[in-house]
């Protein structure tokens, strides 16, 4: 099991913000980061901007309890923080990497929303297929994911991490997947 996994989503905001949250539940004890400046405003007292400026406290460090951590990212660029990303990384029992380009130490999922009829088009494209509305078949290679509940998005939205749902068991065969 890959102990490090990055996602991308060009195409939904919200589920740009959900994946990584998705994914590292299904982990068990994760830390969530946030690669993109301007990124996702996820709750947490620290930054990745802080991380940078200040160095990491051993509590940024080392999990003080099971479960997912979420590092916003606080208006910080990849190249300024690749350092103490490979550091996080190296510390954490599985870390997510929240990113828009593929130059991240990490291979990367691409994570697709799965919209019905003419919008979901053909491709060679291994990626994971969010459902959205009613549509279950993939236009290409890759695993399905069932549609999240609107109580587990809204849940999420006000700063509370998802339970061991269907939708995040489902991220759990994400992780065997020899991504690139």
């Amino acid at each position: 099991m890959s102990t490090v996994l990055a996602t991308q989503t060009h195409h939904d905001r919200l589920l740009s913000a959900l994946a990584p949250i998705g994914l590292a539940a299904a982990a068990g004890t994760a830390l969530v980061v946030d690669l993109e400046n301007p990124g996702v405003s996820y709750p947490g007292e620290r930054t990745l901007a802080d991380l940078v400026r200040d160095g990491p406290r051993r509590a940024d460090l080392i999990p003080e309890r099971d479960g997912v951590a979420l590092l916003a990212n606080g208006g910080v660029d990849m190249d300024e923080a690749r350092e103490t990303v490979e550091l996080l990384i190296s510390n954490w029992p599985a870390t997510v990497l929240r990113t828009m380009d593929g130059d991240v130490p990490a291979p990367v999922v691409p994570v697709i929303p799965l919209y019905p009829g003419w919008m979901a088009r053909p491709t060679e494209l291994v990626a994971v297929w969010q459902t959205m509305s009613g549509s279950t078949d993939a236009p290409g290679p890759g695993p399905v994911l069932p549609a999240p509940g609107r109580s587990m998005i809204v849940s999420v939205c006000s700063g509370r991490l998802p339970t061991k749902g269907r939708w995040v068991r489902s991220w759990g065969a994400v992780w065997e997947l020899p991504w690139r």
